[in-house]
């Protein structure tokens, strides 16, 4: 097994340290790729994803990235790493699961990762007046991303798919989203519920009444708005995982940012990056009992501590780390 690793900024070598150290407790052999990435790979190289690093993730197979930095100005020949990694890698499918930790909530949002307003076709007027974005759905893309929502409902025994669009602003790009996904549901997940929702309605009731959804399938802006909603009934912004995921390849990164205010100070939280690596181990090297052990540590030690400041603690991101490691290690004799 191979891994590619990329810190990324500010806090992100502090947190992806801390997942190597989980995975290598699991998998002594595992070969690790070291690359680059971010804003400080730009300052440095002029590429915020230099093409060294794209072919190590490739003949890895899998990466693990940290957070990201990223100008709030616009900087020439500057493009998002994490789009760009999207993109090029092709992982068109990003998986955010959302759990509580009394377990009451437990959802999986589905977010199409390749177009959509995302796709980054906007220009600006001559006079700089007005500008425009083009949204561009596929059917292809809604296809593939239904498919894999389908996939891994099944596996995991869920009973429900909801597919979150606003066809009725948009009939002709929606439509085209939700007409596709309904039949790739139909054809490969038959026996699975699909209901849907438009995607302000699917935000009241994921905050009214999370318990609604088992599984959230979904364009690129929506998911990346709702799966932030929802990342309240995980703990936060800081407890939220994610998985980009394509064709035998997948790249797994917390949700969070770089939070340069606290890098280098040892207090960073570590539990998403951790559990991102979870999804890694899950669903690109399937290894489900594994992943569920490092999952039910990060868990027991959301519920029993000791946590982190973000967490209403004073605990280190190494002690954090101890903790969770030392779970683990108990899961792994009970088992």
């Amino acid at each position: 097994m191979k891994c590619c690793v990329i810190p990324g900024d500010g806090i992100g070598p502090e947190v992806v340290s801390a997942a190597v150290e989980i995975l290598h407790h699991f998998f002594p052999k595992l070969q690790i790729e070291n690359a680059v990435a971010g804003w400080g790979s730009f300052q440095d190289t002029g590429e915020a994803v230099p093409p060294l690093t794209l072919d190590k993730v490739r003949a890895c197979g899998a990466a693990l990235f940290g957070a990201v930095s990223s100008p709030t100005y616009p900087v020439d020949g500057y493009k998002s790493a994490v789009v760009t990694l999207r993109k090029q890698l092709d992982l068109y499918a990003n998986l955010r699961p959302v759990q509580s930790s009394q377990g009451d909530v437990d959802l999986i949002i589905f977010r199409e990762n390749s177009e959509g307003l995302y796709a980054g076709r906007e220009s600006l007027s001559a006079d700089g007046q007005s500008a425009v974005a083009e949204r561009h759905i596929s059917k292809k893309a809604s296809s593939r991303i239904a498919r894999k929502a389908g996939e891994v409902a099944i596996a995991l025994g869920r009973k429900k798919i909801t597919i979150v669009h606003k066809a009725n602003v948009m009939p002709i790009s929606d439509g085209l989203f939700r007409d596709t996904v309904k039949t790739t549901l139909l054809d490969c997940a038959s026996h699975i519920e699909v209901d849907e929702l438009l995607a302000d309605i699917a935000a009241f009731w994921l905050l009214r009444d999370p318990g609604r959804f088992d599984v959230i399938v979904t364009t690129n802006l929506f998911g990346d708005i709702l799966s932030d909603a929802a990342a309240h009934w995980g703990g936060g912004m800081g407890l939220v995982p994610s998985l980009n995921w394509g064709d035998n390849i997948a790249l797994a990164e917390p949700v969070h940012g770089s939070a340069p205010d606290i890098a280098g100070r040892g207090v960073a939280n570590p539990m998403a990056t951790i559990l991102s690596a979870a999804l890694l181990v899950r669903y690109h090297w399937r290894r489900p009992k594994v992943a569920g052990q490092i999952e039910a540590a990060v868990r027991q030690t959301v519920l029993n501590g000791p946590h982190t400041p973000d967490l209403g603690g004073q605990a280190t991101t190494r002690q954090v780390t101890k903790a969770i490691l030392d779970r683990c290690a108990d899961l792994q004799r009970e088992n």
